[in-house]
Order: structure tokens, then C-alpha cells, then sequence
């Protein structure tokens, strides 16, 4: 028992260890972000680094003033991210009721190629539907970039849903249809309100990935869906050289909104990152 005692106390030590280790690498480039944002220009890179200084809200005016597009860019990644967001979750949803609930070869088949497709590359894709987004009109257009985000996402949000539709008993489909409702009516009254956390898993993915997405960005829009983090490369590649306070400064103002979604919804990916792993 005395024994025993000691080798306990040695491993909460090493467990509270590397949960400190993992906070540090997770928080400590947003901390840095974030407090370089409200520190003089001088001292942004000062070594060694000084972790008390009298905070400047020069940054942001300097954003503000010469950077205008940021905030439009901004607007932008608000409405492409909400129409992914939207379009992603209700086809995983369809495809996930599809996969749960029916058996079929082609069904299996085209399991394994959603699979394959989210394997890909997302640049290999890119030069082919380059023509094809012109020859529709969708280039730089919001529609044209959520669909694309939808696409790639919705091979990992058709599992996600038939985890949770899974765990959903036949037998309320089959009361269901019992009492006269049709497939889509025990979609909408029945499937939907018990896999809504689900669906509100696969929305934190989809939205977490559309917000921060650069390569199709950077392909398909020029001017009217421009996102944020195209403003920040532009920050970044600025003639008159970088302005790190100002860059600081618009990473945080794209950061805090993702970074607070994700604190709301925590709940909702940590079950869509265990789905289906307590399944009897």
C-alpha cells in the first residue's frame, strides 16, 4: 500500500506534466499572437522577450486605416463558412441515414470512394475545376467556394452521422412508417432531433476548416469572395515591407471568432470525435 502510494503520486505528476506541455503547445503561439497585437512595434521581437509592456491599440488603427479589405474579406469568410457550414451537414446527414439504414454493394462502393476522394490532395483538384468554374460563372463567388468546402468535408461528415444515426434503434423507423410516415417525415421528426448532436459535431469541423482555408481561396476568388486569410498573406507580402503589429492584429481579430465558436460547441466535437466509439 505505502508502496503503491508513491508510484500514484509519480504518475499524476508526469499526467499533469504533459497536459502542461500540451497547453503550452497549443496556447502558446495564440498567446503570442494575441499579446504581440497590443504591444509598441519595438518590442515585438525584443530579446529577450518582455512579457510586461504598456499595451497600444495603434495596431488595429493601423488595420483599420490602410487595410480596409481585411473587414470585408472578413464579412466573406462569415457567409461562405455559414453556407458550407449548411450545406455540409445536411448532406451528411442524407448520406448518413442512407448508409445506416439501407444495405447495398453500390452503397459499400461508394463508401470507399468518399474515402478515396477525401484521400486526395485538394491542389490535384484544383487545376481541374479551375475551367470548370469558369465555364459555369462561379469564379470568385461565394456560392462556387462553399460548395467546394462542403465537398471536401462531407465524406468525413457522411460517417460522422451514421455513427450517431447508429445508435438511433430501427424500430422507431419502423413505428414510424406504422403509423403512415414516409422515409423523408421520419427523417425530419424522428432521425434529425435525435442525431442533432451530430450535426452539430460535423458543423464544428466544416466551419473550423472553411474559416481557415487558403488554397482554394487563393485559386478561385479574386476580389468579391475574398476570405481573411488571403488579406493576411497580402499583409504578409506587403511592398512596403511587413507590419508585424498589424498583422498580429488581424490574425487575432481571425482568430477570436473561430476560437470562441469552438469553446461554445466543445462539447459537440469531442462527440464527434468519440462517435460511435461506445456502440454496443
Amino acid at each position: 500500500m505505502r508502496r503503491s502510494l508513491p508510484r500514484q503520486l509519480l504518475l499524476g505528476t508526469l499526467k499533469l506534466l504533459a497536459v502542461l506541455a500540451i497547453l503550452l503547445w497549443s496556447l502558446g503561439p495564440i498567446a503570442l499572437i494575441v499579446s504581440s497585437s497590443f504591444k509598441p512595434e519595438g518590442e515585438i521581437f525584443a530579446v529577450p522577450p518582455r512579457l510586461t509592456f504598456q499595451p497600444t491599440f495603434q495596431h488595429y488603427v493601423s488595420l483599420w486605416q490602410h487595410w480596409p479589405d481585411f473587414f470585408k474579406a472578413l464579412g466573406n469568410s462569415v457567409i461562405i463558412t455559414a453556407l458550407a457550414t449548411v450545406i455540409a451537414v445536411f448532406a451528411s446527414l442524407l448520406a448518413g441515414y442512407a448508409y445506416s439504414r439501407f444495405r447495398a454493394r453500390w452503397l459499400a462502393g461508394s463508401a470507399f470512394l468518399l474515402i478515396v476522394v477525401r484521400l486526395i490532395p485538394p491542389i490535384v483538384t484544383t487545376l481541374p475545376l479551375f475551367p470548370v468554374a469558369n465555364a459555369l460563372g462561379l469564379q470568385d463567388t461565394h456560392v462556387l467556394l462553399a460548395v467546394l468546402y462542403a465537398t471536401f468535408f462531407v465524406s468525413l461528415g457522411s460517417f460522422v452521422m451514421r455513427a450517431f444515426i447508429d445508435q438511433i434503434p430501427k424500430e422507431m423507423d419502423e413505428a414510424a412508417a406504422v403509423d403512415g410516415a414516409g422515409r423523408l417525415t421520419t427523417l425530419w421528426r424522428i432521425i434529425m432531433p435525435l442525431a442533432a448532436q451530430g450535426m452539430m459535431a460535423v458543423a464544428v469541423f466544416v466551419a473550423v476548416y472553411a474559416w481557415n482555408e487558403f488554397l482554394f481561396a487563393f485559386v478561385f476568388t479574386s476580389t468579391r469572395a475574398k476570405t481573411a486569410p488571403l488579406v493576411l498573406a497580402e499583409v504578409v507580402g506587403s511592398f512596403d515591407g511587413v507590419e508585424w503589429g498589424t498583422l498580429f492584429a488581424a490574425a487575432t481579430v481571425q482568430l477570436l471568432p473561430v476560437l470562441l465558436f469552438v469553446w461554445i460547441t466543445q462539447k459537440y466535437l469531442v462527440a464527434g470525435l468519440t462517435a460511435g466509439a461506445t456502440k454496443g
